[in-house]
């Protein structure tokens, strides 16, 4: 087996900028958004009380899913991340399918964010179009990330430092508002009211952790985001620590206090169940300030969203499984032409916006779930591949181990199948797996027609620099200090 180091160098060219707390507030931008602020309603709408539950179980999976990413990706920071090492210790084919998988579903997802922030400007103008607001926003930050990974950082470190004072004070006056203030109508009992914890059933909660694992999804950019990244192991195990402690604090306890203030059966699924919360409180101004939360959640999410799209694309032509131009990189650092591509998501976003505004965003979430459930399940799949190939080869102890190796990689990857599969029986999400696996059978075809390489030949090499390019050594990716 060829060296890991051959990839890093593959993937040179980055620029190396993003602090350890950037690393954090990436991660929370890209799971702290539109999966909590709107997907939380839909979760509810299914699950009712016990939604509790479902994101419970989400949070158990992200935990597992962290435990294995951050113990190879301290081994092997690089941007590539998750579809490299797919390829390194299963197969190149694993590697590619991983990596198309991925990209899709996160060009969907940006769909979904940029949907969304259409749904939170019609609340204060509803009789403009929804697909104004896409073009608008999109624009804005596709600037942002054609700047630097520095200015991207920036911007996502503002962006979710707003969400986290938000999420706490919308604690505390929850907090205040079941505890001290106890108006009529409000309490715990809204748990068994309207239909007992389970008003749907076992099964209601079930659909609720499909939801719920949406509402994670981007916690995994921790690990493309290493690649680009000045202490790559100090960054990658601060970060999984302080993210994954606020994610169940911040899911966990907002959805509890929303479900004691607002009857599950009116959490709703037209705007925001946060808003909802705040029209009931009647704190003046309150819904709006909210709303301009949500707006940035969404915002913050969809910035995050571009970076690791362009980056995994990035990834996929310097394997030589995308056109080479898609490698290149500006003075900048920037792989601008692989983010002009990851830009899709919009267009698709703004035309199912025109065609169906009311649908558009269960149908992109529908379809988007395929790539990030396939891909959660991978990484627990390449976790086994990569221990057992660390052991084998005698290499030195690990900085960052997953503990309970190897029944909860197991169990991790178990959960994820059993979600996937539970699609299948499920109206809104049944497009879910009907639409991914015809995917992955074409990208398996692709893949044996254009790209399988006969054993014995080398991977491709990395691109001589241009122009247009940084040095491709790995001196280059060091900035300046």
């Amino acid at each position: 087996m060829p060296a890991f180091e051959d990839i890093v160098q593959r993937e040179a060219g980055l620029k190396q900028q993003l602090s350890a707390g950037q690393m954090t507030m990436i991660a929370i931008g890209g799971a702290v958004g539109t999966g909590l602020f709107l997907g939380s309603g839909f979760a509810i709408g299914f699950a009712g009380p016990s939604v509790l539950i479902s994101y419970a179980i989400g949070a158990v999976i992200s935990l597992l899913l962290m435990g294995c990413l951050a113990e190879m990706t301290v081994a092997h920071p690089t941007s590539g991340s998750f579809g490299a090492y797919a390829e390194h210790y299963i197969s190149p084919m694993a590697g590619f399918m991983v990596r198309y998988a991925y990209w899709a579903c996160v060009v969907l997802a940006v769909g979904t964010e940029v949907t969304a922030v259409g749904l939170y400007m019609g609340y204060w103008f509803p009789e403009v179009p929804r697909w104004a607001w896409v073009v608008i926003f999109s624009g804005a930050l596709i600037g942002v990330n054609m700047m630097s990974v520095k200015a991207f950082g920036a911007v996502e470190y503002s962006f979710s430092m707003i969400k986290i004072i938000a999420i706490a004070a919308f604690i505390v006056v929850g907090a205040w508002v079941v505890f001290g203030a106890r108006p009529d109508g409000v309490g715990f009992a809204n748990y068994v009211n309207n239909g007992g914890f389970f008003p749907n059933g076992l099964w209601g909660t079930w659909v609720g952790v499909i939801i719920a694992i949406f509402s994670y999804l981007s916690i995994e950019m921790i690990a493309v985001a290493a690649g680009e990244a000045k202490d790559p192991q100090r960054a990658v195990t601060s970060a999984f620590r302080s993210t994954m402690v606020r994610l169940v604090v911040f899911y966990l306890a907002t959805i509890a206090l929303m479900l004691a203030i607002v009857p599950w059966s009116a959490a709703g699924k037209e705007g925001s169940p946060f808003v909802k919360v705040m029209e009931i409180i009647g704190l003046p101004g309150a819904a709006s300030v909210v709303n301009f939360v949500v707006l940035v959640a969404a915002l913050s999410a969809m910035n995050s969203q571009l970076y690791i799209t362009t980056r995994m694309m990035f990834s996929l032509s310097r394997a030589g499984h995308a056109p080479a131009v898609l490698g290149r990189v500006n003075s900048r650092g920037v792989p601008l032409p692989a983010l002009l591509l990851s830009c899709l998501g919009i267009a698709v976003a703004t035309l199912f916006n025109i065609i169906n505004p009311e649908q558009s965003f269960m149908l992109m979430m529908a379809v988007a779930m395929f790539g990030a459930m396939f891909t959660w399940f991978m990484i627990f799949v390449t976790h086994l591949f990569f221990r057992i190939h660390w052991v084998r080869q005698g290499n030195k102890p690990l900085a960052f181990r997953m503990w309970g190796f190897p029944m909860l990689t197991l169990l991790g990857a178990a959960l994820m199948l059993a979600a996937l599969v539970s699609t299948l029986f499920t109206d809104v999400f049944r497009l879910t797996v009907l639409t991914g696996l015809p995917f992955l059978l074409l990208l398996a075809a692709v893949y044996a027609i254009w790209y399988r390489r006969p054993a014995g030949q080398p991977s491709p090499q990395t691109p001589t620099p241009t122009p247009t390019q940084t040095p491709t050594s790995t001196q280059a990716q060091v900035p300046a200090r």
